[in-house]
């Protein structure tokens, strides 16, 4: 790894308005997470690039974790930077990365039309003017919008675009297993509230303000929602494994509590009766929250 790609945030790096238990929460399940999370749907690159007008010189995805929503820019953009805070996360980033290219060191890697890079979505280590398109892809309900809002207005030239989509968990399948999906989710936010300070926990915005967010930052003269789908296929292994990746799972994994067990054998026993082995095209649904400069 590169020195820059190296770079573990710390208490007395992470810049004002980020919480480094954000940033902790995505500690040690990368390989999970890129297995059973979507990839971002191309629906996003031909929107932007149609809102843009014409082949985007930079995209900047901030909060790209293991890269499921930068790679989607490889033959679109000229050049693509994602922004990640957590090593864990940027480093399965780079080995994807790595092994597409082919590349046997980390630095013709970072010098190639594609990086990832240590940072937080409030203090970019780009000049102004620099991006036509920054996206944040079921990240942005984890930044600090205002000042994340005014960093990102900074590094986009004129006409360019700003954006965060994210899905609805889980993708349409069957009302059972999807209360049951909520069901195991909720319980594992109430295990987190009951055993872990609230000083100490990680802390998500609402989604549904993302556009008020954007609309009232006064620093885009367009914006809007657009809603579209996307279709994925899913065994009942990557139903679970979906389930099992979402950060509130994964850190009462962590604290070693019990109570999660019953109720996640309880679902993945009805996930595997309902697949029955086959493997069945999923519908997300997606909204995606723009802001033109």
């Amino acid at each position: 790894m590169t020195e820059e790609t190296s770079k573990v945030p710390s208490a007395t790096t992470v810049p004002e308005g980020n919480r480094l238990s954000n940033v902790q929460r995505f500690n040690g399940f990368q390989d999970t997470y890129d297995q059973h999370r979507p990839e971002a749907p191309q629906e996003v690159v031909t929107l932007l690039t149609q809102y843009l007008g014409h082949r985007p010189s930079l995209v900047v995805d901030i909060g790209s974790g293991t890269g499921l929503s930068s790679f989607v820019w490889r033959d679109t953009a000229a050049r693509i930077i994602g922004v990640e805070p957590n090593d864990d996360m940027r480093s399965k980033a780079v080995d994807k990365l790595m092994s597409l290219a082919g590349a046997p060191t980390d630095d013709q890697v970072q010098a190639a039309e594609m990086s990832f890079v240590p940072g937080y979505s409030n203090q970019l280590e780009l000049p102004d003017g620099a991006a036509e398109i920054v996206t944040c892809s079921q990240s942005f309900h984890w930044m600090e919008p205002v000042s994340t809002l005014k960093e990102i207005a900074r590094v986009l030239r004129e006409g360019g675009i700003f954006a965060a989509y994210d899905c609805d968990w889980p993708p349409s399948l069957d009302w059972q297993v999807e209360l049951a999906y909520h069901e195991l989710i909720e319980l594992s936010e109430q295990l987190i509230d009951r055993h872990v300070d609230a000083a100490e926990q990680a802390y998500k915005g609402n989604k549904d303000e993302h556009l008020k967010h954007i609309r009232e930052s006064g620093h885009f003269r367009f914006t809007k929602e657009i809603v579209f789908h996307h279709t994925e296929p899913f065994t009942a292994e990557r139903y679970i494994g979906l389930a099992v990746s979402q950060g509130g799972i994964q850190t009462v994994f962590k604290l070693n509590l019990p109570e999660i067990h019953a109720k996640l054998d309880q679902f993945q026993a009805l996930v595997t009766d309902y697949f029955q082995g086959r493997t069945l095209p999923l519908m997300f649904s997606y909204r995606m929250r723009i802001g033109i400069k």
